[in-house]
């Protein structure tokens, strides 16, 4: 790996306000699930349009969905990016990183905001969370949107057939205590993670930049882990397995799925697979292009597909 652009490694400690970036949408915190959550919010605000609640993976934040946010209030949706918890300017409490704690989180923002129901659109852990949420959640699940992430199960069940090998390494090297956690603040995890699971050119100096000022936000570092750390580690424990057990039922509302054809993260054609637990309503779409971090790398290709998809459901 060549080395990270000058005056990244080791950086400051970033203030979660600088995260806030100015623009056609309106920051506002939540209160939920015993947390304060960050929002970054476009369209109105009454009531009068579906909610379409975005969540990003690892090493992102909300700003991961900006060309969405725009997209989406142009077409009539209230749309909101959240930071996960421990993630942007979002609370950063030491636990709560399992998966039934996330998919909580997002139930909870949804309230918060007013709303009964939500489509959730997700990438990495984001899109994990959501597709726990159509078993875990089902009352405030009104559809799930997955960018590069298979269904649960299979990943749990045949990580060998789904990981790529960049990302079973990562998913090995964060095991470890407290290294991690400095690979993630100096940037060379966030470099790698970017160069390796994106598509080839994407991830430039400035890319690898902003996401990992975003990462060195106190404790946001170790936080980002957690979800790691938490599905690797309780496979074999009676949380994990009652997990396991939950989300094995297909879900009950519609599903759309997509992957870049060029993601080094989840091994090309995986999504697809996730149909057996995607219900009868599914949809699939392939990226041509796009690496791992689709809603990044391919903004108006994804925000088409997602608004193509959104407007054949009945969302009410």
């Amino acid at each position: 790996m060549r080395a990270l652009p000058r005056g990244l490694r080791a950086g400051p400690p970033v203030d979660a306000a600088d995260l806030l970036d100015p623009g056609p949408w309106r920051h506002r915190y939540v209160t939920a699930n015993g947390c304060r959550f960050h929002v970054a919010q476009t369209g109105p605000d009454d009531g009068s349009a579906p909610l379409v609640l975005l969540l990003h993976g690892f090493p992102q934040s909300w700003r991961a969905w900006k060309h969405h946010l725009v997209a989406l209030a142009a077409a009539g949706y209230r749309a909101a990016a959240l930071d996960l918890r421990g993630s942007g300017a979002s609370d950063k409490p030491p636990r709560g990183y399992d998966t039934p704690t996330l998919a909580a989180d997002a139930t909870g923002v949804v309230r918060a905001l007013g709303a009964q129901r939500a489509v959730l659109v997700g990438s990495g852990w984001g899109a994990w969370a959501a597709w726990a949420s159509t078993s875990l959640q089902p009352a405030t699940t009104a559809a799930v949107a997955s960018f590069g992430e298979p269904h649960p199960l299979l990943v749990l069940r045949e990580p060998w057939r789904v990981l790529t090998a960049s990302s079973a390494r990562h998913l090995a090297r964060v095991q470890v205590p407290t290294f991690p956690e400095w690979a993630v603040r100096d940037g060379s995890m966030v470099e790698q993670v970017l160069r390796e699971w994106a598509a080839p050119g994407w991830a430039d100096d400035a890319v690898v930049a902003e996401h990992a000022a975003a990462l060195r936000v106190p404790f946001a570092a170790h936080a980002a882990l957690e979800c790691y750390r938490w599905v690797a580690r309780s496979r074999v424990r009676p949380d994990g397995l009652a997990f396991a057990r939950a989300v094995s039922r297909p879900a009950q509302v519609p599903v759309l799925t997509a992957q870049g054809a060029l993601d080094g993260a989840v091994v090309p054609g995986s999504c697809r697979r996730s149909a057996a637990w995607a219900g009868s309503s599914h949809r699939w779409a392939e990226v041509p292009g796009a690496g791992h971090f689709l809603g990044e790398e391919a903004p108006e290709t994804t925000a088409e597909l997602l608004l193509d998809w959104l407007s054949a459901l009945e969302l009410g």
